[in-house]
């Protein structure tokens, strides 16, 4: 199938509504062809684990995602941990793509140990052009990969939750708080029709005041952590399937309620500091801190600018 004829083929599949529209596919086989076929072959491409401070001729030798040999690509003191390939990696076995994902951070930790703090890239970023197109696109990024790799030199990423593991219970709130008192005893002196109404109101109380009780517990912390970490950035409560959450969070079950979750920046150095202000936050009565790190720095890595070379851009 000629490449402008799988590019129409997977904008059909992608502009179907139901299976219906996927005209011509009549079992899933067929579709999974379809979709294999539209997916582009790369010529003499590189898969892109991270970017460190390397001389050439530098070695580097280790077996990346799919068992394939990592080598590194150096110009002028900056170096690309890669692998040849010809495409990019997708699969609908989660299995086979947990594999990759855990043997991509294994990679970029083994550089890290090698050569200090790497910019690292997301699972899937290829560029075109062999080594040579690697050395022309570290040549044309020098000075943005010179700056990161300088400003994040003995820096890691670490991330921080904090959960409660029993929560403040409505009843609990309603004492404390004037307006929730007034609205419980109109309730119980209301009939069904106002009643259902002042019960409403209750409850966007309720969820006003846990909002901003986390709100207010999220900031203090951060204010906190300031002083040991370069930054310190808030993520959302409830993690998202990205590379750096699922490597750096291995997210589990836990009982209670998350408060917040927050990536931080810090110096190596630092993390005893960082350690010592979550202790505080543990020693808290129903509390419960996760400390996980150092991690490559994802979240605080540069965003890059891609030519029609690169297929999968940095992760920002």
């Amino acid at each position: 199938m000629s490449s402008e004829r799988s590019d129409e083929r997977l904008e059909d599949i992608a502009d179907a509504e139901s299976i219906d529209d996927l005209e011509g596919i009549d079992d899933f086989d067929d579709l999974e062809e379809a979709v294999d076929d539209a997916i582009p072959e790369i010529d003499d491409g590189r898969y892109l684990y991270c970017i460190v401070r390397a001389d050439e001729g530098a070695a580097f030798e280790a077996t990346g995602v799919d068992g394939e040999p990592v080598s590194i690509v150096a110009a002028d003191g900056i170096g690309a941990v890669v692998h040849e390939t010809d495409g990019i990696y997708d699969s609908a076995d989660l299995t086979q793509v947990r594999r990759w994902l855990v043997r991509h951070q294994t990679i970029v930790d083994e550089a890290a140990q090698e050569f200090g703090t790497p910019i690292p890239f997301q699972f899937d970023t290829i560029l075109r052009g062999g080594d040579e197109g690697v050395r022309e696109w570290l040549r044309e990024e020098s000075d943005t990969l010179d700056r990161a790799l300088s400003g994040l030199a003995g820096h890691w990423e670490y991330r921080v939750e904090v959960a409660e593991i029993d929560p403040i219970d409505d009843d609990a709130l309603i004492e404390r708080d004037d307006r929730l008192g007034e609205l419980a005893d109109q309730i119980d002196d209301s009939g069904s029709g106002t009643s259902f109404l002042l019960e409403k109101k209750l409850e966007q109380r309720l969820t006003e005041l846990r909002a901003a009780r986390r709100e207010s517990i999220t900031a203090d912390l951060q204010e906190r952590l300031a002083d040991a970490a370069r930054e310190v950035h808030s993520l959302e409560r409830s993690p998202t399937a990205s590379l750096s959450d699922d490597i750096a969070d291995e997210a589990e079950q836990r009982d209670g309620e998350t408060l917040c979750r927050l990536t931080l920046l810090a110096h190596e150095d630092e993390e005893e500091a960082i350690g010592s202000i979550l202790d505080d936050v543990a020693a808290n009565d129903g509390f419960e801190v996760r400390f996980t790190g150092p991690w490559p720095p994802y979240t605080f890595a540069p965003e890059l600018g891609g030519d029609e070379s690169t297929d999968t851009q940095p992760h920002p």
